[in-house]
């Protein structure tokens, strides 16, 4: 390992090691910003936290929410989060990213809306409030397995992913099936809201399909090349999902707003710069987003978690070692969220990446909302870790670090070796046999 795991004990620690490395430092004792309501559009959260989307792979064969989502989804009603961005739902049979990646269509949308009224039922129970539920509606693109074998749908072929071995030519969606697909993504947002969700996310980031487009610049025709052609799916898929509801619907994305792989294969990038970060389209789009398709929430994320999940998720111990501290990781997944927020005051901007400072998480958290880089603070890890997390700080004004992710990497690896996710470390009741089944089974 070519850095420390972390150990730090105060915000005087952590302060002296982002000064060690020339980074920003916003983290703040008090914390009180977190529990501040927010309003966004026409609706009031009742505070700032998010709990992020974070896929258990623990659906049923037909798509279904299965027990484990249950537990889950029920353990963050009972958090306190006045957000609640449920994972990645695939629109599509095709494009689930395993046999039990959650699938929203006619025969599936009952069990949703059994679970929506379930969380919020819960929640007001405990907390005195409901939430709001944000679906996240996606593609997996050309993570697809809905057998549990690649059947990859892709945008355009990228050797970042193919290396020499370049995939079928027949892999490539064609315009017309991405037209068809828009037309299903707005068909899945109603079903929705009539689900119960008060809003849906139209995914774009960590590779899949409407986030890989906008990388396509050597896709020739509608979805390819320039910029308005490459934010066309996205936006398109936007417009239908506002058609497709009525009322107080929040309508949004979570969008990735760099890769981390050179031009032409990566968007938030310049040609001739390598991986240096340009955020110009990022916030382009977000404009476009925001002031013309009246999305008043956006999630920022960035990187790609098959290839440098690092730089969306820094952790202490994962498939490879990074070039980089985790510290410079956290704080530049901070610093993106800040330019489109400042870039954008009227707008709520969840912010994320702040898993890896454990305890210390909410003092960044509130520090970074009350310097303007975000409105509200998104947790992932965390919440899979440490359900109660809010309401320890609520109560204690710090969280309790023997509860906290350890960022080992685990949840991931159980998803990758194909079962359900969970935290090993601190859910292991339930998660540390599965995955010593799992490594047993690989041996």
């Amino acid at each position: 390992m070519k850095y420390e795991p972390f150990h730090y004990s105060s915000l005087k620690e952590l302060k002296a090691k982002f000064d060690e490395y020339s980074l920003p430092f916003y983290a703040q004792e008090n914390t009180d910003i977190l529990f501040e309501k927010v309003k966004t559009g026409s609706w009031e959260l009742k505070n700032r936290f998010v709990i992020q989307p974070m896929e258990g792979c623990d659906g049923t064969a037909a798509g279904e929410p299965g027990e484990l989502t249950k537990r889950r989804y029920h353990r963050f009603a009972e958090s306190g989060a006045a957000l609640i961005w449920m994972e990645a739902v695939s629109v599509a049979a095709e494009g689930r990213a395993n046999p039990r990646q959650l699938y929203i269509c006619g025969k599936t949308a009952d069990s949703f809306k059994r679970l929506t009224e379930s969380v919020k039922e819960i929640c007001m129970k405990q907390n005195g409030f409901e939430p709001m539920v944000i679906l996240q509606a996606t593609h997996s693109g050309r993570q697809s397995k809905p057998g549990g074998s690649p059947a990859p749908v892709i945008a355009y072929h990228n050797p970042v992913f193919e290396k020499e071995h370049l995939l079928n030519h027949d892999c490539i969606i064609s315009d017309d099936a991405l037209k068809k697909l828009e037309e299903r993504f707005g068909y899945a947002v109603h079903l929705a809201q009539m689900a119960g969700f008060d809003g849906v996310d139209i995914k774009c980031c960590h590779g899949y399909l409407a986030n890989e487009l906008l990388s396509a610049f050597s896709r020739p025709g509608a979805y390819g090349g320039s910029f308005e052609n490459r934010t066309r799916f996205i936006r398109n898929c936007i417009a239908n999902a506002n058609a497709a509801v009525t009322g107080n619907f929040m309508v949004t994305s979570r969008l990735g707003v760099y890769d981390g792989f050179p031009y032409p294969y990566g968007f938030g990038v310049k040609e001739g710069e390598g991986t240096k970060v340009c955020a110009d389209e990022a916030v382009q789009l977000v404009g476009i987003l925001h002031n013309q398709l009246g999305v008043n929430i956006i999630n920022i994320t960035a990187g790609n978690p098959y290839v440098n999940p690092h730089v969306n998720r820094p952790y202490d111990s994962g498939g490879y070692i990074p070039d980089e501290h985790p510290f410079v990781g956290v704080s530049r997944i901070i610093a993106y969220a800040g330019q489109i927020q400042k870039a954008y005051p009227k707008m709520a901007v969840v912010s994320s990446g702040y898993s890896y400072l454990r305890h210390l998480a909410p003092f960044a958290a509130a520090g970074a909302i009350e310097n303007g880089l975000c409105t509200m603070a998104g947790f992932g890890r965390t919440a899979f870790a440490y359900p109660q997390f809010i309401a320890d700080l609520k109560k204690n004004r710090k969280m309790d670090p023997k509860k906290c992710c350890i960022t080992c990497s685990k949840c991931t690896q159980l998803m990758r070796m194909g079962t359900v996710s969970g935290c090993v470390v601190r859910d292991r009741e339930v998660y540390l046999k599965l995955y010593q089944e799992a490594c047993s089974a690989e041996k």
